[in-house]
């Protein structure tokens, strides 16, 4: 028993600890990173914080307005905990690199009350599309599993598709970096 005691508390010792949350952008600071936008991305956080009815042409046409600006995607739902953890970094980093990249969520399996409540508490800079059949979610291959989020590069293909929470906002950010801004490009399969 000794021993399965030791075990655990020095699990717990080498286990890495949370990130503490930091604190949400301010409707200054959101409204700075709306300004500084250029016109398509303007118009797209326009409507920030909306939770958008779109068919799948739609969503399609959206993305092609925003051409020649990578696009973070993020799925999501109110009754995903890890969703809910994953959201303050989202918003932090969209406030901080909103003018080059552009956000949108992507709400599936969830009910609209539910997730308009939840972005009444939780505003973000950008939008949101339902996507309660996740019909969407699969033409952008990341059904299933919640959060996902979607990078696409600036002529709009799917540079790549992240399953699950980013355990920390540096990570997000690296991921912005590497896969939206291209900082540190994505060499093909088998290439150097």
């Amino acid at each position: 028993m000794l021993v399965v005691a030791v075990a655990i508390v020095i699990g717990a010792r080498q286990a890495p600890k949370a990130e503490r949350p930091g604190r949400a952008p301010s409707a200054d600071e959101t409204t700075a990173a709306r300004e500084r936008a250029p016109a398509a991305l303007r118009a797209l956080y326009a409507k920030g914080d909306e939770l958008r009815h779109l068919q799948g042409d739609e969503f399609v046409a959206t993305v092609r307005r925003l051409r020649g600006y990578p696009v973070v995607i993020n799925k999501w739902a109110s009754w995903c905990k890890p969703c809910r953890q994953e959201f303050p970094m989202l918003r932090r980093m969209s406030a901080k690199y909103g003018d080059r990249v552009a956000f949108i969520g992507l709400n599936a399996g969830d009910s609209n009350e539910k997730a308009r409540a939840f972005l009444r508490g939780d505003p973000t800079l950008y939008p949101h599309v339902i996507d309660p059949a996740e019909q969407i979610s699969s033409a952008l291959r990341a059904s299933g599993g919640f959060p996902s989020t979607i990078f696409l590069d600036r002529d709009g293909d799917i540079v790549t598709v992240g399953f699950g929470p980013f355990p920390t906002e540096a990570k997000l950010e690296q991921a912005i970096r590497r896969y939206a801004l291209a900082e540190h490009p994505v060499r093909p399969a088998g290439g150097r």
